[in-house]
């Protein structure tokens, strides 16, 4: 008998379909943005905006298309 907790996936881990290369360019930015200790939206934002990828419709990010997008891409 192992002292093994069950194992299950984090509600994150559940996908339909792998990421698109969108969706790990624009991760990936966000965690470089991380790292760099930006942790607020306003200085993520002029992060994402310079070091892409751009905005849905290849638009600059503001406040606003960053919440729908993660809505969207959380969805």
């Amino acid at each position: 008998m192992s002292n093994t907790p069950p194992l299950y996936n984090e509600t994150h881990q559940y996908r339909d379909a792998t990421p698109t290369a969108y969706e790990n360019l624009l991760g990936d930015s966000i965690e470089r943005a991380f790292a760099q200790g930006l942790h607020e939206i306003e200085p993520l934002i002029d992060y994402l905006n310079k070091a892409g990828p751009a905005g849905p419709n290849s638009q600059p990010w503001t406040v606003e298309t960053f919440k729908a997008e993660m809505a969207r891409l959380g969805a």
